[in-house]
């Protein structure tokens, strides 16, 4: 493929098992890939989302893109907004081309309350991360995961895939640098359609909360009202207002 112009380094596959091990497994073998570096399929056969949860698609109607991230210049303290910083920026790609795209906490993309997008951040060193995503772009209603899912096919949008890559790409890169000199809390914040709505959070261990999600803290975790503590690892359930 053509490289977008936001990124360095741009591999296409014609199939794999999954884009963050490939990428992970270069990067640990010493390859070289440079900040914003990406590998990209249409046909991923065994990937990973959050929660080591199995994403797979038919051959053709998915894009799985894995991007190194170089982040010895964020500070320690901020590198837990990397996550919902992805998630921003393929928000913003999404809404390019269909609009009522948003974020639901951490990082799913959601367009009117379904999920387009599943992203998994995993670290490779100190200073690096791959960042996967799983955008479902020509799945028909049918080929839909679940009822809670959708693709830019159905919602009758023929997506643009290269555009889709540099978009994502290059709002990567502004957010990457954003978190190097500060805050990006206001930015995830507006895009986050999870803040404001009755939630439960099913947390690890299966103790589950449910109140009204009201922000974020500084380390980029859920406040929940009436919450012990913020969430920083939870599956959360947006619920319909009673």
């Amino acid at each position: 493929m053509n490289e977008p112009g936001a990124a360095a380094h741009v591999v296409e596959v014609p199939f794999t098992d999954s884009t963050n091990a490939d990428l992970l497994a270069a990067l640990h073998a010493g390859e070289h890939w440079p900040h914003l570096g990406a590998l990209v399929t249409r046909d991923q056969r065994g990937g990973r989302g959050r929660l080591d949860r199995q994403w797979v698609a038919p051959a053709g109607t998915a894009l799985a893109i894995s991007v190194v991230l170089r982040v010895a210049a964020v500070p320690l303290e901020r590198r837990g907004w990397i996550p919902l910083a992805a998630g921003a920026a393929m928000t913003d790609a999404v809404a390019a081309q269909l609009p009522s795209a948003g974020v639901k906490w951490p990082n799913d993309v959601l367009v009117d309350g379904r999920k387009i997008c599943g992203i998994l951040a995993q670290v490779a060193d100190t200073g690096t991360v791959v960042v996967g995503s799983g955008v479902n772009t020509r799945m028909t209603p049918a080929q839909l995961p679940t009822p809670t899912a959708t693709s830019f096919a159905a919602e009758g949008v023929d997506v643009d895939e290269e555009r889709l890559i540099a978009d994502y790409l290059h709002g990567l890169g502004e957010m990457t640098r954003a978190l190097e000199r500060g805050s990006i809390a206001d930015a995830v914040t507006a895009r986050c359609t999870t803040i404001g709505q009755r939630v439960t959070a099913h947390l690890p261990g299966g103790e589950r909360l449910t109140g009204i999600a009201t922000g974020l803290d500084e380390l980029g975790c859920l406040v929940i009202s009436g919450a012990a503590r913020p969430i920083s690892v939870g599956d959360i359930v947006h619920l319909r207002p009673a």
